[in-house]
């Protein structure tokens, strides 16, 4: 759920709502919403005489699409949303943060800049 932090920031609780809509972390809005449609006709409380289980479901889908419809939630969400990294596989993890671990442009350096060059030549375990 949506909530305000101790800091007035909005924080979001600790479910991945790319999981809850059953999508990838680099889905299109379009992906997004059809598989919200989807689910959220597949949950709907109506369809099973108000079961509470799949209330709570229902629930958690709608959250999910509010938060991952809404660009600047979205963002928000993929910079503070879940931390926990030992509940990832190493491929959603991968998944994740590709953009962010798997080129240099993902955090900002150019592949002629010099601190790729010294990335590339020190292991980063040893001072010079």
């Amino acid at each position: 759920m949506e909530g305000s932090g101790s800091d007035g920031n909005t924080t979001y609780n600790r479910k991945d709502y790319y999981k809850v809509l059953e999508v990838e972390y680099d889905a299109t809005d379009e992906k997004i919403r059809l598989n919200y449609r989807r689910l959220a006709l597949k949950w709907h409380p109506d369809k099973h005489n108000g079961d509470s289980h799949v209330t709570v479901k229902f629930q958690e889908i709608n959250e999910a699409y509010k938060v991952l419809s809404d660009p600047v939630k979205r963002l928000d969400y993929d910079l503070t949303g879940i931390c926990e990294i030992d509940k990832y596989t190493l491929p959603e993890y991968l998944g994740r943060f590709k953009g962010m671990i798997l080129t240099c442009n993902g955090l900002g350096i150019s592949h002629e800049s010099t601190w790729s060059q010294q990335l590339v030549d020190s292991d980063g375990l040893t001072e010079e």
